[in-house]
């Protein structure tokens, strides 16, 4: 009778082992087949974002050879004809002002960072943060020193450049960019460097919150040009 009992307890026991292996097995293989499917998705989705974004780049080599055959036909039609090279001339100050040309030169050079202090040992974090008021301050400062050509991070600032804030990172031209930010500006040195002085904005940035703002002159800046398409919706040309 004691054996039996040992056999059927040992039984029992085996039988609880067997039952709790097979439900971890399944468990594991629910598991496994969930991350793999998680995996897949996301391979899936970084495909297509990989896809449309050599799609753009395409459509942008296409867009810039187009401009230089237009610019090497305007050219060639210029050596013909005085006032064609006075147009010619024209559309290259335009260029410039729209920002959809490349240009260098001198200027100054501003690294915005986010604050190194613990954030616990402030009431509210986010002011140690960069945000989008504060690289609009500063573009706007550079603006009003006579700056005439200015990008964020390579990205070029023109009529229709949008700065949002989008969590961590800030929103330029529809382009999500990070900290820490870096400015450049063409114009007079001497002129943009006011923008770094006693109760500016960098000063406050610095001295209030502990931002990192570093300016520095430099007299060979490129910008690149503005890689979007500039449209107006609203404002029409006068007709004479």
């Amino acid at each position: 009778m004691t054996n039996k009992k040992i056999i059927s307890a040992v039984l029992g026991f085996m039988c609880f082992a067997l039952t709790l292996g097979i439900c971890i097995q399944i468990k594991t293989v629910k598991e496994s087949n969930s991350t793999v499917s998680q995996n897949h998705e996301e391979n899936n989705l970084r495909a297509e974002v990989l896809k449309y974004k050599e799609r753009y780049d395409n459509k942008i080599k296409e867009i810039e050879n187009l401009d230089k055959e237009l610019e090497t036909k305007i050219a060639q039609a210029a050596e013909k004809n005085t006032d064609l090279e006075d147009a010619q001339n024209q559309i290259k100050e335009g260029n410039k002002i729209n920002g959809v040309t490349e240009v260098t030169g001198p200027g100054v050079i501003i690294t915005l960072s986010d604050s190194k202090v613990d954030p616990t040992t402030v009431l509210n974090p986010s002011d140690l943060l960069l945000h989008d008021i504060d690289v609009l301050s500063v573009i706007n400062e550079l603006k009003n020193t006579g700056a005439e050509a200015i990008s964020i991070n390579d990205q070029r600032v023109v009529t229709t450049t949008s700065i949002q804030c989008g969590g961590a990172i800030i929103n330029i031209n529809g382009q999500r960019v990070g900290a820490p930010f870096t400015i450049k500006a063409i114009g007079l040195p001497e002129n943009l460097a006011n923008v770094d002085r006693p109760q500016g904005y960098l000063d406050l940035l610095r001295e209030k919150y502990q931002i990192g703002a570093e300016l520095e002159k430099s007299n060979n800046i490129t910008i690149p040009k503005y890689s979007g398409v500039i449209n107006f919706k609203y404002a029409k040309t006068i007709e004479e």
